[in-house]
């Protein structure tokens, strides 16, 4: 059981931004990534077809083999989270507490913001779970849907990007906050824009740093850490699957992960099942 994989699933390529964070802290560990590039963005879709999607998603990397499973979606785990953890055999993460108790612990006004997709920001998730582990602080949550369209496109290195990322936030700006939370694993990737346009009195809260701490204190409590002598008898191993189109994830995730020769695989959907199809 020590040696599978961790799974990481996401609704494209977001959650490389956990995956990067897992291969940072979690070196000896395997990863096993899905990212549903064929049906992103999730945000915009109702939750009850968002939780469809990643059950589809955990299916298909349970059958592959996973010690524990990562939502390294916002809107997935505000979806799915709760029915994944009361079904599955295994440890289930999600990327929203993390995240909330490090917003918590950073604020110092009590003035915490929150972006991310249509989904996340109208399910109020991160609002609920702040407040309920703190009730005397403020949370402003803000849609912004453009966000991941500009880092799945790559428009984050455009000479408008800046402008772009200010109109979205200005909302946001007036609400006097002190810790922004990005509410979407996509965002790590623009989080020098973000960072830019709020200002360094604002602090930055990525979800995918926390994330993985979690991972890492979970696999020591179920007993299924690897260690560093286990990765010398048997190298980890790192695989990604993608419902899209398989080059430009490539070369998405070879630039994210800052790594070359990357083991990524095809899958497809048919119905209500995802198989692959392409070993390459």
């Amino acid at each position: 059981m020590k040696d599978l994989p961790i799974g990481f699933i996401d609704s494209g390529f977001g959650g490389l931004t956990v995956v990067k964070q897992s291969l940072k802290q979690l070196p000896n560990e395997s990863v096993l990534f899905i990212g549903d590039n064929a049906r992103c963005p999730y945000g915009p879709r109702p939750l009850n077809e968002v939780k469809k999607y990643i059950w589809q998603l955990s299916i298909f990397l349970r059958e592959k083999g996973i010690k524990m499973l990562v939502i390294a979606c916002n809107t997935g785990t505000a979806a799915a989270l709760e029915d994944l953890k009361r079904t599955l055999p295994i440890p289930v993460v999600g990327v929203i507490e993390p995240g909330s108790r490090a917003a918590i612990i950073q604020t110092n006004n009590k003035k915490i913001g929150v972006i991310g997709t249509i989904g996340t920001i109208q399910s109020k998730i991160y609002e609920k779970t702040i407040i309920n582990k703190k009730n005397d602080v403020v949370v402003e949550g803000l849609a912004c849907p453009s966000f991941v369209e500009m880092v799945e496109t790559g428009q984050i290195y455009s000479s408008q990007a800046k402008e772009k990322v200010s109109q979205e936030l200005s909302p946001l700006l007036k609400k006097e906050i002190d810790t922004l939370v990005l509410g979407c694993t996509h965002y790590p990737i623009m989080r020098g824009l973000i960072q830019e346009v709020v200002g360094p009195k604002v602090h930055l809260i990525d979800s995918g740093v926390e994330t993985i701490n979690d991972v890492s204190m979970l696999l020591d409590y179920f007993n299924l850490s690897r260690t560093a002598n286990d990765a010398l008898q048997q190298s980890p191993t790192q695989t990604f699957y993608t419902t899209g189109d398989i080059e430009h994830f490539d070369r998405m995730a070879s630039d994210w992960l800052a790594r070359k020769d990357l083991d990524v695989r095809k899958c497809e959907i048919k119905g209500e099942v995802i198989y692959e199809t392409d070993y390459s």
